[in-house]
């Protein structure tokens, strides 16, 4: 199942679409969505490797934006929207420890999250919920989020041939692991 979804993404690499579905799932993981768009931004680039840059700051450019929605929902929906958001991945109740140290340190925790396999959505909804400083919030996006999505193109960029076979090669249990350290994030989320 997943080797077809692999040569389906290799081959619309270069199509008109490919970028703006790139654009569309990075902005939404950014708010709502549960899977990051790497899963499209590794094929992308292992198919197009000319094209890592852009596609890179699309994915960067994209991710902030949904961010910025995310801190929106936050902000102005936390009642509404924000918390039954934060009550699918389990956090409602850790919210109000959360947020007293939020404050002190929000945009670690915005740059901590950008990097990592944490669901981003959470600290942009929660960046919003508490207020956190807009300027602080998006530096920290732009510099978390370019960062992982740049690291990443760079090194299919530089190292593309070789880990394109060894996906290849590898394609069920890189699928298994992809999808256990998936759910270990939300397991994580939900008993921090």
């Amino acid at each position: 199942m997943i080797r077809p979804l692999y040569d389906w993404t290799m081959t619309k690499a270069l199509s008109p679409y490919a970028l703006p579905f790139l654009a569309f799932i990075a902005f939404i993981e950014s708010s709502v969505f549960p899977i990051p768009p790497d899963v499209l931004l590794i094929p992308m680039v292992l198919a197009a490797r000319q094209r890592a840059w852009l596609f890179a700051g699309v994915a960067t450019a994209a991710s902030v934006l949904g961010g910025l929605f995310g801190y929106g929902i936050g902000f102005f929906l936390f009642e509404t929207i924000g918390q039954p958001v934060l009550a699918l991945y389990g956090y409602a109740e850790k919210f109000v420890v959360f947020q007293e140290w939020y404050h002190e340190q929000g945009a670690w925790i915005v740059f901590g999250a950008g990097l990592t396999p944490f669901p981003y959505k959470v600290v942009t909804i929660a960046s919003g919920a508490v207020h956190l400083d807009l300027a602080t919030f998006t530096g920290a996006s732009i510099l978390s989020r370019g960062l992982r999505f740049f690291v990443v193109a760079g090194l299919l960029w530089q190292f593309g041939p070789p880990i394109r076979t060894f996906v290849e090669k590898n394609m069920g249990w890189l699928t298994v692991v992809f999808f256990v350290l998936l759910l270990g994030g939300f397991l994580l989320l939900r008993y921090i």
